[in-house]
């Protein structure tokens, strides 16, 4: 069984995770577009896995989406998306994001493409930079 570690932007919590990510969905859904503030979510699922909670607990904050399985977890300090146990279907998801061990394996899918942010399309030829670029660039 794997351990992973993560935490949120201000470090106000932190967590373990001992289990293995069965899968990894980039999805492009609506909800998740509005929940993260960009084009898609990154979130990891781990069946049968146990998450702790080793500081910060309280602080957390917990979102469901009436009638449906979109549940977010945030920080309550930075925001920053956090774990979240779905038991109907009996997994931890976690963003991939907080995590603070590399992700352990690649996406498995983009899901709820057809929902896609318009200006996410066609990025291929948008300039990549490593860090903030100038404004001359």
């Amino acid at each position: 069984m794997n351990h992973h570690s993560g935490s949120c932007l201000c470090g106000a919590v932190s967590y373990e995770l001992l289990g293995d990510f069965q899968s990894f969905f980039l999805c492009h859904c609506t909800r998740c577009q509005k929940g993260t503030g960009s084009a898609h979510a990154a979130n990891l699922f781990a069946a049968d896995s146990r998450l702790t909670w080793l500081r910060g607990e309280s602080d957390i904050k917990t979102y469901q989406y009436p009638d449906s399985l979109h549940i977010k977890s945030f920080c309550q300090h930075c925001g920053a998306a956090l774990p979240v146990l779905i038991e109907s279907i009996n997994s931890v998801v976690v963003p991939a994001g907080s995590l603070d061990t590399p992700v352990p394996i690649p996406p498995t899918a983009k899901i709820y493409v057809a929902d896609g942010a318009p200006w996410f399309k066609n990025i291929d030829d948008v300039p990549s930079f490593d860090e903030l670029p100038t404004r001359g660039d």
